[in-house]
């Protein structure tokens, strides 16, 4: 019977049991690597943009993530006036502001 079937050889395992702890270790070192290149500069960016969000005042000019430039008129807890263009009002969300831009933009473009 032995001719069909090879032995079995034990292996040693490792001394102290640190064959157990590498998959372990490797887990770690991902989720560390994973959490400083991905998680912490979104976080980042997202506390960023509700700054720029809460010191938006009457007066800021802006680019919303749909690519319109204009002039906040008002701003309430939720939407912003923004003027486009004069006499042209839009009602927009305030998570929708992409960027504030500097004074006299509107009138360059």
């Amino acid at each position: 019977m032995n001719a069909l079937i090879p032995d079995a050889w034990a292996q040693s395992a490792a001394p102290g049991g640190a064959s157990g702890m590498a998959p372990l270790l490797m887990m770690v070192v991902f989720i560390v690597i994973f959490y400083f290149l991905l998680i912490r500069p979104q976080q980042k960016k997202a506390k960023e943009h509700q700054a720029l969000i809460t010191k938006l005042s009457t007066g800021d000019e802006i680019v919303t993530t749909g690519g319109l430039l204009g002039k906040v008129v008002e701003v309430g807890d939720n939407f912003l006036t923004l003027e486009v263009a004069d006499g042209v009002r839009v009602k927009v969300q305030k998570f929708q502001v992409a960027s504030l831009m500097p004074k006299g933009t509107l009138k360059s473009a």
